[in-house]
């Protein structure tokens, strides 16, 4: 086995289509609040692309900074559905995806691409809707010599990634949910989001109550002179 350069099977075990299609339903704040906040991908990682929810199983990959080798290997190994995600060490010198390579990923159905690094042809992935996440924007472009490794964990800012599991994204970022949580993780966020839905309601209605300042104030010692 050669630690560094290998390609590992696909997870057997990935998030399902069904879990998949409820989570696509929730806002990545609410999630990321129901994980006690905290779980982040990192505040660089930006949506690239017009905008649009994002969610699918991932597909893991780790690339030497600005060789996107084993990304090409991924995106032919991917299914339809899957998230391509990619630890490229948060290094925006050399870009590692570009319009060509989008399409082809798009093309085979995929869920969406998430680099930790640069891509290009910013303006051709800003006009279209395939989900893409990425720390940056680079025009040089990247080599294709490896290392590196397809379906291992990988890690971005701190949060572990395993292949198979749960990934999200929004306009307010990039989240993974690890599979083993994923069902307790939804029954969290689906009450959180309801609650939020309802309190914008009464928002809208005038019906706010905002009690609840004063009172935390005071239980932390706030002194209020009236």
């Amino acid at each position: 086995m050669t630690i560094g350069f290998r390609i590992l099977p696909n997870a057997k075990q990935k998030a399902s289509a069904d879990l998949v299609q409820r989570f696509r339903s929730l806002p990545v704040a609410n999630v990321s609040d129901s994980m006690s906040r905290m779980t982040a991908g990192g505040s660089r990682l930006r949506p690239m692309h017009g905008g649009g929810m994002m969610a699918g199983p991932a597909l893991t990959v780790k690339s030497r900074p600005g060789d996107n080798l084993m990304l090409h290997k991924a995106l032919d190994m991917a299914a339809a559905g899957d998230v391509v995600v990619v630890d490229g060490g948060g290094d925006l010198t050399n870009a590692l995806i570009g319009e060509m390579m989008i399409a082809h990923a798009e093309k085979r159905g995929l869920a969406g691409v998430v680099i930790n690094g640069a891509i290009r042809d910013a303006a051709a992935v800003r006009a279209g809707t395939f989900p893409v996440f990425a720390a940056g924007v680079s025009h040089r472009g990247p080599y294709k010599d490896g290392p590196g490794e397809i379906n291992v964990p990988i890690a971005i800012d701190g949060m572990v990634i395993h292949p198979g599991d749960l990934v999200l994204g929004d306009d307010d970022g990039f989240l993974c949910v690890p599979l083993g949580d994923a069902e307790a993780v939804y029954k969290a966020a689906r009450a959180k989001h309801d609650a939020e839905e309802k309190q914008l309601a009464n928002i809208r209605v005038g019906k706010n109550d905002r009690a609840w300042v004063d009172v935390e104030l005071r239980k932390r010692g706030c002194e209020i002179i009236e």
